[in-house]
């Protein structure tokens, strides 16, 4: 039997490689003589450079930048090609810190990892997006590829409150002739009841009070940048533009076009072609639940084993999906790992655990 392993990352226990690892490891000791192939996955968020460097090689640079409240951050960018690959979350990531304080975070780092791949001889800049810690329209961002403001761009959008112009000029000409693409499974506006900061605020530590304040902000420095018109403010209603926090936005104010992380990925590892070559594909994710149907990767995974009329199940940490929603995904079974071995065992040792459900899992669907 041929078995297609292609998990997302499962939170901050394990990575996309290595829940497939995990995953491969439980699966053989049962069906020893299976045969099961890995192409781990991401649809923009954590894990998006390790996922594409397994599947596409090329260099990996590392660089130190700013993190999204100012301290130095490690992040390592791909490069395939002239196409460079920036994983945001590694800039301004929720999980770089512990403090919560959206008010100040700040997508600088971001632009200074795009700065150094446009000086790497970089034509092309894919930008995968989630698990932001920030909510600043992409100020910061545009900042550190030398934009202007009449306000400081670089402090999170408790700086961008009364900002009346902005000079995107020095920043369009940093980018010019390099192609910026979004990468994102979130398609949401920028401002609004479904945009960004009403959205993903929450999560990020923002009061409901301040929801409101931040949005009206947001607001002014789209006045700011783009004008005051419908037509000539487009830009911020376009799907995308709410990604990481507004991050989206920016990007697309220097020229960038969206794209779907999961799609994107999908079509660098050939993962429709490598579906339909085995029996069944197996997908995970830490929490499998409603969200998961909005580009997620298992939603996507499923898709491309539907596409090669083969099943596809999901391992996960946790199941919060019932078997008519599921099916509705396209999957045929999920199994969660905390009703296997517990929740503290799942956290504590992630990989044994996995390791371990999809032995189980593997009882029910290998032919061995």
């Amino acid at each position: 039997m041929k078995v297609l392993v292609a998990p997302d990352s499962f939170g901050g226990t394990l990575s996309a490689p290595e829940a497939a690892r995990a995953i491969v490891a439980g699966w053989l000791e049962h069906a020893p003589d299976d045969e099961v192939t890995t192409a781990p996955m991401a649809d923009g968020g954590p894990g998006f450079v390790d996922v594409l460097h397994e599947a596409l090689g090329g260099d990996l640079q590392m660089q130190t930048v700013s993190g999204p409240l100012g301290d130095a951050v490690p992040l390592t960018w791909l490069l395939v090609d002239r196409t460079a690959y920036v994983e945001s979350a590694q800039a301004c990531g929720l999980h770089l810190s512990d403090r919560r304080e959206p008010l100040i975070a700040t997508t600088v780092g971001v632009g200074e990892a795009m700065a150094t791949a446009i000086d790497a001889g970089a034509q092309r800049i894919v930008v995968g997006m989630g698990g932001s810690a920030t909510n600043d329209g992409g100020a910061g961002m545009l900042a550190a590829l030398g934009a202007r403001a009449d306000v400081p761009l670089n402090g999170g959008p408790a700086d961008l409150v009364g900002i009346t112009t902005v000079d995107l000029g020095p920043a369009r000409q940093r980018v010019n002739g390099v192609e910026l693409v979004i990468a994102s499974d979130v398609d949401s506006t920028l401002l609004g009841l479904f945009g960004a900061t009403k959205t993903f605020g929450p999560q990020k530590g923002l009061t409901d009070d301040q929801i409101i304040t931040v949005d009206g902000t947001l607001d002014g420095f789209v006045v700011a940048a783009c004008g005051s018109t419908p037509s000539e403010r487009r830009i911020a209603d376009a799907a995308g533009a709410g990604a990481a926090g507004g991050l989206g936005f920016g990007l697309m104010l220097l020229g960038g076009s969206f794209t779907s992380g999961i799609d994107l990925v999908a079509e660098s590892v050939g993962l429709s072609e490598l579906a339909g070559q085995h029996d069944l594909v197996v997908t995970g994710e830490g929490r499998y639940d409603f969200s998961s149907r909005a580009g997620k990767v298992v939603y996507g995974v499923a898709a491309a084993a539907a596409r090669g009329a083969r099943p596809c199940i999901v391992l996960a940490g946790q199941v919060e999906v019932g078997s008519r929603e599921m099916r509705a995904m396209g999957v045929e079974s999920a199994y969660a790992m905390v009703d296997v071995v517990g929740l503290q065992r799942s956290m504590n040792d992630p990989h044994a655990a996995l390791a371990e459900l999809a032995a189980r899992v593997a009882r029910t669907w290998s032919r061995h």
